[in-house]
């Protein structure tokens, strides 16, 4: 015979529906300030080809980019995301932008993408120091209960940046996104949890303490 879990066996969270205002965030070798019209200059000096071989657009101009930024912050007026301009704390210079996006305000859940780095910033702590940034205060100050993280699935670089947080892997969604002027796209979905990030917080710790 079946059993089934009850409703109170369950785990619970806050019903309190999730806002998410914006912020400035600060790490050794990162800061990440509220997204505005003025970075767009900035931005369009590390927009290269190479960075978007695997993103949902190409940003070749600045004109792109003020579109860009002007869609982030229209999506962030309706309270579904809320992006970030990413530089250098040392010396104020660009590297690139992320964001928290699909923000799901009753079910306490909301993702980190659209990220792209100069590639000056390639394979330094910049994407990991952001990557803690945002999540850790995700976890601990907005209180949510998970959180996305999704790529090309042929987007290895990416998907072992992912893996190497500690995110979970959840599954392919197969022919999900029409990207770069009709490129069909599956994208790989990655997950933690609010109960996983004490263990993902100790493993980003060590690694930017390595680093």
């Amino acid at each position: 015979m079946s059993t089934y879990a009850t409703d109170s066996q369950l785990p619970h969270r806050d019903l309190i529906p999730l806002v998410v205002p914006p912020v400035t965030l600060e790490g050794r070798a990162v800061r990440l300030e509220p997204l505005r019209l003025e970075h767009a200059a900035a931005l369009a000096s590390v927009c290269e080809e190479p960075v978007f071989e695997f993103l949902s657009v190409v940003l070749r101009t600045q004109a792109d980019v003020e579109a860009y930024i002007s869609a982030a912050l229209e999506a962030a007026s309706r309270g579904t995301e809320q992006p970030f301009f990413i530089r250098d704390r040392e010396t104020g210079a660009p590297l690139g932008t992320t964001r928290y996006m699909t923000i799901s305000r009753n079910d306490r859940n909301l993702e980190i993408g659209h990220t792209w780095l100069g590639r000056r910033a390639w394979r330094t702590r910049v994407n990991t120091e952001c990557k803690f940034l945002l999540l850790r205060h995700a976890f601990e100050q907005l209180h949510v209960m998970r959180v996305q993280l999704k790529t090309d699935r042929r987007n290895a670089r990416s998907r072992a940046a992912i893996e190497r947080i500690g995110a979970k892997f959840e599954g392919i969604l197969r022919n999900h996104m029409l990207v770069r002027g009709g490129v069909v796209r599956d994208s790989a979905y990655y997950s933690i949890l609010d109960t996983e990030w004490p263990e993902v917080k100790e493993r980003l710790e060590e690694r930017l303490t390595r680093e």
